[in-house]
Formats: C-alpha cells, sequence, structure tokens
C-alpha cells in the first residue's frame, strides 16, 4: 500500500457555476457520479478545507481537496539504471512498464516515486518524460539553473533523441518524415487523447529503416518536438503502426471505442510495443559541453537480435 495523495483544483472562471458533483464527475472520469458522491459524503472531499456536499455550487477561485486513501498500486519494474550523474544532471535508463510520473492509479510506483526513495532531499525533475511502455533515457534536472538550461533546449529544439523501434510492415521509403500535427481527440473514460489531429499541433519524426522483415521493419527515429506519443501516433498515421500497440491503429487514432480482451478500453499507459529511447545529445547547462548519452538496446531492437 501506498500513502495515499492529495488532488488539488481550483475552480476557474469557466468552470464556476457547477456542483462539486458535476465537477469532479466530469472532470476526473475515471470514477464515475456514484462513487465521486460517496467519496464527497465521506469526508474525502473538501472544498476550501472545509466538507461540503455534492450539490454546492462552486465560485472562481475556490479550491477542492480530494484526500485519496491509501492503495494498492500495480506491480511493475522498479529498477532503473543511472547513465550520468553530476550535481546539475541525471540521466536514467528506465525499463519498459515503468511510469515516470504519476497518474492513472500509479504514485510510488513511478520513476520519479522511486527517485523521491533515493534523493529525498532535493529530488531531481523530469525535463521530458516516455510513455510507460517505452523504455530507456529519461532527462533529469537537479538543480533550479539546470532545469531552466534543459528546458529552454527542449522547447527550441536545440536536443537531440533517437528512438528505435519495431513497426508492422516493411515497404516505406528507407528514409522518409513525418510532420502529421497531434492533438486532442475526444475519448471515452479519459475525457480525451492525444491523436493524429489536422488542427493539431506541429509535429515531426525523421525515420530511417535499419532491417526489413517479412511483415516488420526495424526503424531508428529522431525527433526534435516531443509531443505525447509522437513516435507511436506518427508510424501509425504513416501506415506503419508498432508492434504490438494496444491503442494506436493506421491513421494515428486509437484502434476502437470498444472494450478489448481484457474488457477495458485501451489507454496511452497500455504497454507491448517495442520503443527505446537510445540516445540523448543536449548542452550541460553549467560547462555548455555537448553530451551524448547512449542506453544499451532491448535485444528485439538491435540489429542482430535473431542471432542471439
Amino acid at each position: 500500500m501506498n500513502h495515499g495523495w492529495t488532488y488539488r483544483d481550483r475552480i476557474s472562471k469557466s468552470t464556476a457555476g457547477c456542483t462539486v458533483l458535476d465537477y469532479y464527475t466530469q472532470h476526473h472520469r475515471h470514477s464515475n457520479g456514484a462513487e465521486w458522491q460517496t467519496r464527497i459524503a465521506t469526508g474525502e472531499v473538501l472544498l476550501n478545507g472545509a466538507a461540503t456536499i455534492g450539490h454546492t455550487l462552486l465560485k472562481r477561485g475556490d479550491q477542492l481537496l480530494y484526500n485519496r486513501p491509501p492503495w494498492q498500486e500495480p506491480d511493475v519494474p522498479l529498477t532503473f539504471e543511472i547513465m550520468l550523474e553530476d550535481a546539475d544532471v541525471l540521466v536514467v535508463s528506465k525499463p519498459s512498464g515503468l511510469p515516470v510520473l504519476p497518474g492513472g492509479g500509479f504514485l510510488e510506483h513511478t520513476l520519479l516515486g522511486q527517485l523521491r526513495h533515493r534523493y529525498p532531499h532535493n529530488t531531481p525533475m523530469p525535463i521530458h518524460r516516455l510513455g510507460r511502455g517505452t523504455s530507456g533515457l529519461v532527462l533529469l534536472a537537479r538543480s533550479s539553473q539546470a532545469r531552466a538550461s534543459l528546458s529552454h533546449q527542449m522547447r527550441t529544439q536545440q536536443m537531440q533523441k533517437i528512438y528505435r523501434t519495431l513497426v508492422t510492415g516493411h515497404s516505406m521509403p528507407d528514409r522518409f518524415t513525418v510532420t502529421h500535427p497531434i492533438g486532442k481527440l475526444p475519448y471515452p473514460v479519459l475525457g480525451y487523447i492525444y491523436a493524429a489531429h489536422a488542427d493539431g499541433l506541429a509535429a515531426r519524426s525523421d525515420c530511417q529503416v535499419l532491417r526489413r522483415d517479412p511483415d516488420t521493419a526495424l526503424l531508428e527515429v529522431n525527433i526534435l518536438t516531443g509531443r505525447p506519443h509522437q513516435i507511436r501516433i506518427h508510424l501509425a498515421a504513416a501506415g506503419y503502426p508498432l508492434v504490438g500497440d494496444p491503442l494506436y491503429t493506421i491513421g494515428g487514432i486509437p484502434k476502437t471505442f470498444t472494450p478489448s480482451e481484457t474488457g477495458e478500453l485501451s489507454v496511452p499507459g497500455d504497454c507491448g510495443y517495442h520503443l527505446h529511447a537510445m540516445q540523448l545529445t543536449f548542452r550541460h547547462p553549467t560547462t555548455q559541453n555537448l553530451v551524448e548519452v547512449t542506453s544499451p538496446l532491448p535485444d528485439v531492437l538491435a540489429d542482430d537480435w535473431r542471432s542471439r
């Protein structure tokens, strides 16, 4: 069991006027109205620090707190490898299955949760994130100066991130670029999901074929932008979904809005695909030297994996 968590919401102009129950039902769709009503009635939800009822109307500036009791988190691989560490920067290589940040039922069983245990007084903060099912390099800052510098490099596309992945199909050009915008689509339970969207934000993925097999291809992908699930969405949009991806299909959109074999809708955190953040290049925030870090590849993404 973890130690529980307090979720905080501040009411904006656009959400003022709705009830406490309606707010939680509409904005936190992982639970239904009856479940939220029970939490409100048992005092797990506070309005401006005091107990409330579901029919209370909310005003702009109100603060809601949901004190979630301790819960048993799903089992995930909790080990990770430190690839680079100094006073300003930490680069780790995480396994597939370990979330980077809390969410979706995960709190302490995350990379950030494990880092809080290891560095309780000055926990490194992620500059970017990887999907739960994606393995490989994560860059973190250990000082405010480093965080500002590395975040600026990320925003201004001065940081290079190279991935390996296995995709369905093998008839693509040796080199190709995908620039389909990525935005939000409505999605049951979650409210929205990131997908290929004509009105989304600009994104670019430069792809190179490393090996072609009868039904699949091994690709190297270089991204300067970092939209959520960008590689999964872009390769699916190009007609080459990642092998084993439970969510994204041709067109870069969710496979279906109907339950999967498990009886539940697929969500972005579901695993099964092969995607590895292999190489990361950035300027050190203090020395300004160019830093390049490489993470060993999983066997299935190595050039010669069939001979191992």
